[in-house]
């Protein structure tokens, strides 16, 4: 990030020590080094979500593609994208179409 050599750091800490004294300078070391850490950690979790993002928009790029050209002739690793799709979809609502059917498997028993 910067460009700062070793003798830039020896000349920091002896005007650091100057000016703070022995006594303050650790303490004034561990806090600049905690800002450090806490920018750094927000820069990378900035950057990783703008990743995802543009995982995300490339993503809904290619199944608008894929809808456009009526799923024929798509790259093999997108059809495989969307057969996953469509296979976790069928799943997630399974749970709930086996549920709608118990009620009205009762209901009918009642009504006899």
């Amino acid at each position: 990030m910067f460009d700062i050599g070793f003798w830039e750091l020896v000349l920091i800490s002896v005007v650091g020590l100057v000016v703070l004294g022995p006594e303050r300078l650790p303490v004034a070391i561990r806090t600049v080094s905690q800002w450090i850490g806490a920018a750094r950690n927000m820069a990378n979790s900035v950057k990783d979500e703008l990743a995802q993002e543009l995982k995300i928009q490339e993503l809904q790029a290619n199944l608008k593609k894929a809808e456009q050209m009526g799923m024929k002739d798509i790259a093999p690793e997108l059809q495989e994208s969307v057969d996953e799709l469509k296979k976790v979809a069928s799943d997630v609502q399974r749970p709930y179409a086996d549920k709608s059917e118990q009620p009205s498997a009762t209901t009918s028993n009642k009504q006899e």
